[in-house]
């Protein structure tokens, strides 16, 4: 019989903007630390660890947890893109739920460079090259634009197409965002934005504007995870449980349909999320709070409907019915997600589950989701991966 999976402890540092850090292995470090103090255990207690990072040699990992001790345990490196953080945790998870160890640390961390992001290596094929080739198709000129901007500009413009949303309705969102963020202690932007604001932001791509992308940025974030077993023999906190996870890949319609929805992950998002509530024995109806992969406000959108949040073609008037937000049906991205939030790459899946477990303890202070119980994960990353988590909080 699998074990059920107790979130015991996580932690995390203030994500800032890059050149503002202290170095990847200084803050994976302190955000294992912060976990582990968290949790109630010494780092000896921990038995593997599942360490991310995108933009960093090999064994960053090692570099960072040796700093906590020398226990001569496994450390297993991922680099999953935008999802690395998520896939760490999912690696961690499957090690504690299959009986493997008893106890698992999720370490995520990300030291970043001003700018857009772009390939390191010109001396090989780019991973992304089959998905770029979409966008470049579709767009005149787009291959001018940084892959980011083409691939989910041109991604939102398509839906904008199809179901005819306003462009304000992006612009809503990264006003919610802002909202959010305002008192999140640990998010970059906190300065709350109006429609107005975003909407007269420098134009990006398409109809995309500077305020609705997310910034580059610094951070660490990491999670302890165990068995029931192993948190009742060291009475560690085993009300936060994953109820559910899972993580998919490409298929074939992300390239044999040539819809930027699509490329961009609608169809991951969509089977995770269902492998997700069919484990768990729940639907999108029962979700009180939600952490979604919002790197540009066009993502936010097209995820509302992949998740179930929402009917496709619905998530317009999800937006300006308020649905989103507290009040409403679920509220999406307290923290203020990665658009106020910022996106450490490594890090970004390791704050979402932060965030929504500080939530399901109720320890959110002024941006707590009033009664949440159940709150679920999504982390995106091209190329591609995607990873949807559900917590609950059991008594």
């Amino acid at each position: 019989m699998a074990n059920r999976v107790v979130v015991a402890g996580v932690g995390m540092l203030p994500f800032v903007k890059p050149g503002a850090s202290a170095s990847y292995d200084e803050m994976g470090a302190e955000a294992a630390r912060l976990a582990l103090k968290d949790a109630g255990i010494d780092y000896d207690k921990v038995e593997q660890a599942y360490v991310g990072w995108v933009y960093g040699d090999s064994t960053s990992g090692q570099a960072a947890l040796y700093k906590v001790g020398l226990t001569g345990i496994p450390v297993v490196n991922v680099n999953n893109n935008c999802s690395t953080g998520s896939s760490a945790l999912f690696l961690a998870r499957q090690a504690v739920e299959a009986g493997i160890v008893d106890c698992a640390i999720a370490l995520g961390f990300e030291q970043m460079t001003p700018g857009a992001l772009g390939a390191v290596f010109d001396d090989r094929p780019n991973p992304l090259g089959d998905f770029l080739k979409i966008a470049d198709d579709s767009f005149q000129g787009a291959g001018e634009v940084p892959m980011a901007l083409r691939l989910f500009g041109g991604a939102g413009y398509e839906y904008q197409e199809k179901y005819g949303a306003k462009s304000e309705t992006f612009a809503r969102v990264r006003e919610k965002a802002s909202r959010h963020a305002e008192h999140n202690e640990r998010a970059i932007f906190r300065t709350p934005v109006s429609v107005d604001d975003v909407m007269q932001s420098p134009k990006m791509f398409l109809n995309l504007t500077r305020l609705q992308c997310c910034p580059p940025s610094c951070g660490a974030a990491a999670a302890i995870l165990c068995s029931e077993g192993f948190a009742r023999k060291h009475g560690l906190d085993a009300s936060i449980v994953i109820a559910g996870q899972a993580m998919t890949t490409d298929y074939p319609s992300t390239f044999a349909e040539k819809s930027l929805i699509k490329v961009v992950g609608a169809d991951m998002t969509k089977e995770a999320a269902r492998r997700v509530y069919e484990q768990a024995g729940i639907g999108p109806d029962a979700i009180d709070v939600v952490e979604l992969h919002d790197c540009f406000t066009t993502n936010e959108v097209i995820t509302y409907e992949g998740l179930g949040l929402c009917p496709e073609g619905g998530a317009e008037k999800f937006v300006w019915d308020g649905d989103n937000t507290y009040g409403g049906k679920v509220v999406t991205n307290p923290s203020g997600g990665l658009l106020s939030k910022g996106h450490p790459l490594g890090a970004t899946g390791l704050g979402q589950c932060a965030e929504l477990t500080w939530q399901l303890r109720g320890q959110s202070g002024k941006r707590q989701v009033e009664g949440a119980r159940v709150a679920l994960q999504h982390n995106l990353g091209l190329g591609g991966a995607c990873v949807v988590t559900l917590y609950e909080r059991r008594a």
